[in-house]
């Protein structure tokens, strides 16, 4: 399966979400589902070439009722479970980045992978995206051990953050990387002037999710997000309850935040979510 770029399907999707909140508002029939997600054309056999050519797994096994990503043979020394949820576009194995980085650290890395997407059967919804989700979580902790770190991407900021209060999933720290307050909030970004209200169905609302978490959240912006307006991020770490901490990639923009493996920043995050502990 040829692919140049492992991150253009962020590229895409963010556009494609975008377009799906305008679609489907000036469609009046709400956002569908069918434009809020973009989840590629990707098979399980593709994912499965692609796992085996790239010294990663799927997991817990190599068919359709895989949960996630991860590496064959995991960090060196452990110091605990982060379970990636991933943005709109494209599949999690497309993601090995996160395990580039946070695996040289000493992090245990799943890159969840969402029903409808990377070949996997399921409805695509917020709803049963979290319910997937708090089952991968439990699962994760369960098999490699804690401390349980969750970490969302754009969308995947909802469904990490739906699991930050979960009495099974417990975790010790929440990342969300380039997040908005809510979804509603970015579809009246989009169309200022329309009733976006009585459309929008999905809410994906950080804001909520986090009110009571009392872990360390840390939060990341792209200076220059395209996609994702900084206010909207800047509201949601206003929101946020303490302990907290922000780190902003000025020259950025939604999808091409520095991801290279040894910048120090990922030695940063971590270190501020192991402060709680």
């Amino acid at each position: 399966m040829a692919r140049t770029n492992p991150r253009e399907p962020c590229r895409k999707g963010a556009y494609v979400l975008m377009l799906g909140v305008v679609s489907a508002v000036l469609s009046g029939c709400g956002i569908q589902r069918s434009l809020l997600y973009y989840p590629g054309q990707v098979t399980i056999s593709e994912v499965q070439k692609y796992v085996n050519a790239n010294d990663l797994q799927m997991w817990p096994d190599m068919s359709a009722a895989y949960r996630g990503i991860v590496s064959r043979k995991g960090p060196a020394d452990f110091r605990g479970t982060v379970v990636v949820f991933h943005g709109n576009a494209g599949a999690a194995v497309f993601r090995q980045y996160y395990i580039a980085a946070l695996e040289a650290r000493g992090y245990r890395v799943v890159l969840a992978e969402y029903p409808g997407y990377g070949g996997r059967s399921g409805e695509m919804s917020e709803r049963n995206f979290i319910a997937d989700a708090q089952i991968t979580a439990l699962r994760a902790r369960e098999e490699f051990g804690g401390p349980l770190y969750v970490w969302g991407e754009s969308m995947g900021c909802g469904v990490a953050s739906a699991l930050a209060n979960d009495p099974g999933a417990r975790p010790q720290g929440v990342v969300m990387l380039t997040p908005w307050d809510s979804l509603l909030n970015e579809a009246k970004a989009k169309l200022p002037w329309f009733p976006v209200r009585l459309l929008v169905r999905e809410s994906y609302d950080n804001v909520a999710n986090l009110a009571d978490y009392k872990g360390p959240v840390a939060v990341i912006m792209a200076g220059r997000d395209e996609v994702i307006p900084n206010r909207l991020t800047h509201r949601l770490y206003e929101s946020l309850p303490h302990p907290k901490r922000m780190w902003i990639f000025e020259n950025a923009g939604h999808n091409d935040w520095p991801s290279h493996p040894e910048l120090g920043w990922w030695d940063e995050v971590m270190a501020f979510l192991r402060s709680t502990e």
